[in-house]
């Protein structure tokens, strides 16, 4: 594995004197890695106290014995029949009952 020195404004081999990159390479655009950042801070519903970012997040749910709302299953009738003839005249469900 080679190893780089900077010698003459640049970074060369430190044996072969070669350059680390060409001047092709060397005129490209810098390549980086894309980092993505945390969410932005919010007051805790639960407490008030400042949370700014996913692990503070994560626990401010734990000590207070809490799950993002996210992860609650949907409230309703989804999927279900209804029987109760009455319920259903009463809330306008028809379209959930056995017929």
């Amino acid at each position: 594995m080679p190893t780089f020195v900077y010698r003459n404004g640049m970074m060369v081999d430190k044996h072969t004197g070669a350059p680390m990159l060409s001047d092709e390479e060397r005129n490209l655009p810098l390549q980086a890695p894309h980092g993505f950042s945390d969410f932005g801070g919010y007051q805790s519903p639960i407490t008030g106290d400042w949370i700014d970012g996913r692990r503070a997040r994560r626990y401010d749910l734990e000590k207070n014995d809490c799950v993002p709302a996210q992860d609650l299953k949907p409230y309703g009738y989804k999927g279900k029949k209804l029987t109760n003839r009455r319920f259903i005249q009463k809330h306008g469900l028809q379209d959930l009952s056995e017929q």
